[in-house]
């Protein structure tokens, strides 16, 4: 599969762009364990013209995460334009624009998912995006705003038609936000569309290796991006390509084996962003690595809650004396 001069290969897998968690030292840890192309946290256009930090920190990367997206997201085709030049000048592999987050505050004001309800606009900043930059344009989104309009066959077509390189669809409509479960068929319906040509990446309920091959296999599609599995979980990668390749389940990794992959994240994390902006920022995933340990609450409190390097450590040394001889993870 390619995108623009970019190889990826057979059946590659994305990490999916994600809001306060896929930074750059998740996106270093899921490039270790073999996620093929990365992105980084969306990007709102109205922040990047005015400049503001925060969003430009967003765009930060190190070389090796490459191949990597910037993504960008907006509601105005100026203000899009622009901050895809900014973008731009980072030197990503691509830019990707963002017509898929359902958060209602984003949603409302006709921006990410929003824009399904104005098809038109999408197609015409999509367009605009397309001839500013020289990089390749790819887009992410959902089936459509609702469950009466499912209009994502058509909207493909016409976005392919302004020259984006690839398309990636969230099997969910904007009003499903992350409830029920990923419908692949229209994404299916899509990939085996006669006049699409480009790739389409399916994404959604990916969290296993069995059903990252049933995707692959059912729907056609050219690549898999994987979301929210992936937190706490970023060796993911790594399972589904031995289990693609070879046919084999990798057994869970055991809980000593667990905490060595929090330490090497809290060791990244903490040169990145500092002691206690690193561990904060870590909270997330804790609830995750841990979370198929039996009688676990006590403990998950107490590591949600500590805030310095010392504390963490300390409740991973005990997680390994309690937990570690006797437990594998189910």
């Amino acid at each position: 599969m390619r995108i623009g001069n970019i190889d990826f290969g057979e059946q590659p897998l994305f990490l999916a762009p994600m809001e306060e968690v896929t930074d750059g030292v998740f996106r270093r840890l899921c490039k270790h364990y073999g996620a093929d192309m990365v992105y980084t946290e969306f990007v709102s256009s109205d922040a990047l013209i005015r400049k503001v930090e925060k969003s430009l920190k967003k765009m930060t990367f190190f070389d090796e995460e490459r191949p990597i997206g910037i993504q960008i997201y907006g509601n105005q085709k100026d203000a899009m334009v622009e901050a895809a030049r900014i973008a731009e000048s980072m030197k990503p592999e691509l830019i990707d624009i963002n017509f898929g987050c359902p958060v209602k505050k984003i949603a409302r004001r006709g921006a990410g998912s929003g824009m399904m309800n104005n098809v038109p606009l999408m197609v015409e900043i999509t367009e605009a995006i397309v001839k500013a930059v020289k990089l390749p344009v790819t887009v992410k989104t959902r089936l459509g705003y609702d469950a009466h309009q499912k209009n994502i066959v058509e909207i493909a077509e016409r976005l392919q038609d302004v020259g984006i390189q690839a398309i990636t669809i969230h099997g969910r409509t904007r009003d499903q936000m992350y409830t029920g479960t990923a419908d692949w068929t229209l994404i299916g319906e899509v990939k085996n569309n006669p006049r699409m040509h480009i790739p389409v990446i399916g994404n959604g309920d990916i969290d296993s290796p069995t059903k990252a091959k049933e995707c692959f296999d059912k729907y056609g599609v050219d690549a898999i991006m994987i979301g929210r599995a992936t937190i706490g979980h970023p060796y993911i990668f790594s399972h589904i390509k031995h289990y693609l390749s070879t046919g084999q389940i990798l057994p869970e990794p055991g809980v000593k084996e667990v905490v060595a992959i929090v330490r090497r994240h809290i060791a990244m994390a903490i040169a990145s962003k500092g002691e206690r902006s690193g561990i904060l920022h870590l909270r997330r995933h804790f609830a995750q690595y841990f979370k198929n340990l039996p009688h676990f609450r006590e403990t998950r409190i107490r590591l949600l809650t500590a805030t310095t390097e010392e504390q963490v450590h300390e409740i991973l040394n005990e997680i390994e004396e309690k937990w570690g001889e006797e437990m594998e993870f189910v």
